[in-house]
Order: structure tokens, then C-alpha cells, then sequence
């Protein structure tokens, strides 16, 4: 498995993971106004902004695939040429984001004002919308086989056009990430104080609790970019998941037969997260160097977590 393979997983995850830079996930709805009381307005009305750009970003992941999936194959400093030994495999299709970018610019006009993070929104639609006919006509072209019609002249045509928006498209989503990645964290702890305050240390906010700390875990997950992962600085979010882990512990100790969902999981993936990052420390950090594998069952495991976490913080308590 190549480090290819792993930022392709990575990607999928929720990068916040990306994640934001891997997938991002996104905050939990508020529970029903008859089971907990209402949050504090301006922080559902941040975390509902905040989702609408999460939902956008990870929906248009599949533009950054179906990029990867076109340089898989062919040299993007020369473009194709028809001597490539893998050019049926093309371009990913892209799904359909009508709704996330009508919702993402209705987000930009809500409340709370985040000026670099909405600056930065309308950027990367703009970037994408830029991006996504291109990819669009180019996977259609390769997957009909029209190359072989034309002597590769509409591909050559597409490809200097494509390589300016992908790389416009990646230097905004990359800005993007960043902005996102650093919000989202403050928006987390808002969130588990608010959390704390109406139920105390709950069954909901030892979940939302792991989740928070497994997603600072994501974001220092290695990627094509940056392979090479600091290992300092992972093995301290590694410790603070750990930490979760044992509130967690504490939590079901003192309340014998609840369900939190994800607690089975969340110790496995504990686990596998020292197993990684011994691996990790042998090959000085290279995930190239024998840790690939444990990447992508991580990054596989944290996706199922997500969509367990999700679950379970909507369940009546």
C-alpha cells in the first residue's frame, strides 16, 4: 500500500480529520428540546455554520480523488500523450454539491461573522466551481474513450486548463483547512463546557469528549504532502486520547450496563494507536516505512467511530 492509498482514506475520513485536512466531522445536532435544554443560541447558531461549511468540504473531497486519480497516471508537467500505460483509468465522476454550496453561501451571511473563515468559504466555491466542469469534461472524455478519436487533442486542451484550477482549488482548500481546523476546536471545548454544564460529566459528554481528542489525533495522521509525521507532537495527542479513554472507563465503572456505543471501539483504536506510532518512531517518523497499513485501519476505524459517536449523542439520556 502506497502513502497514496492512505490520504485517499484519510480524505474520506471525517481530514478533520481535515479532519478538516483529512475529512472534517461535524458537530452533533442539539438533542430535542424536550430531552436537554437548549443550548446557548449563538453557539448553535456557530455550530450550524460551521457544519454547513463542514458538509461543503467533505462532500467536495471527491474533486481532490478524482485530481490524485488523474495524476495516478499521467506526468502533469508534460500532460497526456496516449503512451500512458494506465490512461483508462481517468478521472473520478463528482457528485452532485447543489445543496452544500447553497447552504455554504447562505452560511456566509448568518451569524457569527467569521471574516477570514467566510472570505475563505467563498474562495474555495469559487475555486471549485472553477474546477469541477473541467474534471467533469475530462472524466466523461476518458471514460468514452474520445482520445482515441482526437489524437488526445480535446485531453491535451483540458489538461492545460485543469492544472491552474486543481492547483488554485488545492491552495484554497488547504488555506481552508487550516481555518477550520483551528475554529472547530474552540467551537469543541464551547460545545463539552456547555455539554458539562446542563448534564455534568454525562454519558454525552464523554463521547463528545473522545471524539474531540481522537479528532486531534486525525489531524496529525501523515498524508501524500506531509508523510512524515511528528512524533512529539502526536504522541502528546495520543496521550490526551488516552486520557478520554480512561474518564470514559471511570464513567462506565461508576455506571454499570450503559451504552455508550462507542466505547469498544474507541479502546481498540487506543491500541492500534501505539501499535502505529511505535512504527512510526522505527521508521523516524516515515509513515512510508512499514506503518501504511496501520494508517488506513486507523483512519477506517475513526470513520466508523464518527458515524457511531453520531448516533449516540442523539439518544435520549
Amino acid at each position: 500500500m502506497t502513502i497514496r492509498d492512505v490520504l485517499r482514506g484519510a480524505a474520506c475520513a471525517a481530514l478533520l480529520a481535515a479532519a478538516p485536512g483529512a475529512a472534517v466531522a461535524q458537530a452533533p445536532a442539539a438533542p430535542a428540546a424536550r430531552t436537554v435544554p437548549a443550548q446557548d443560541a449563538e453557539l448553535q447558531a456557530a455550530i450550524a455554520k460551521s457544519n454547513a461549511y463542514t458538509a461543503l468540504m467533505n462532500r467536495t473531497l471527491r474533486a481532490i480523488q478524482s485530481w490524485e486519480r488523474y495524476g495516478s497516471w499521467v506526468d502533469l508537467k508534460k500532460g497526456p500523450t496516449g503512451k500512458e500505460r494506465y490512461i483508462s483509468y481517468g478521472l473520478y465522476s463528482l457528485y452532485d454539491v447543489t445543496g452544500e454550496i447553497r447552504k455554504a453561501e447562505e452560511a456566509l451571511t448568518r451569524e457569527p461573522k467569521l471574516p477570514a473563515i467566510d472570505a475563505s468559504v467563498a474562495n474555495y466555491i469559487k475555486a471549485y466551481q472553477e474546477l469541477a466542469p473541467l474534471v467533469t469534461r475530462a472524466e466523461r472524455y476518458y471514460d468514452r474513450k474520445d482520445y482515441r478519436d482526437d489524437n488526445l487533442a480535446e485531453g491535451q486542451k483540458l489538461h492545460a486548463l485543469m492544472v491552474p484550477a486543481a492547483q488554485g482549488f488545492l491552495a484554497e482548500r488547504a488555506r481552508l483547512d487550516g481555518l477550520m481546523r483551528d475554529y472547530k476546536k474552540g467551537l469543541d471545548q464551547r460545545e463539552l463546557a456547555s455539554v458539562e454544564q446542563r448534564e455534568g460529566r454525562s454519558a454525552r459528554w464523554q463521547i463528545r469528549n473522545v471524539m474531540i481528542n481522537a479528532r486531534a489525533v486525525m489531524d496529525l495522521m501523515p498524508s501524500n504532502e506531509k508523510p512524515i509525521v511528528d512524533l512529539k507532537a502526536f504522541d502528546a495527542t495520543v496521550a490526551g486520547y488516552a486520557a478520554a479513554i480512561r474518564e470514559l472507563d471511570a464513567f462506565k465503572d461508576k455506571n454499570p450496563g450503559t451504552s455508550l456505543m462507542i466505547d469498544s471501539q474507541a479502546g481498540s483504536w487506543l491500541g492500534k494507536l501505539r501499535d502505529f506510532s511505535d512504527k512510526l518512531a522505527k521508521g523516524k517518523g516515515d509513515v512510508r516505512r512499514g506503518a501504511a497499513n496501520d494508517a488506513n485501519w486507523i483512519v477506517n476505524s475513526y470513520n466508523m467511530m464518527v458515524s457511531l459517536s453520531e448516533t449516540a449523542v442523539r439518544m435520549p439520556r
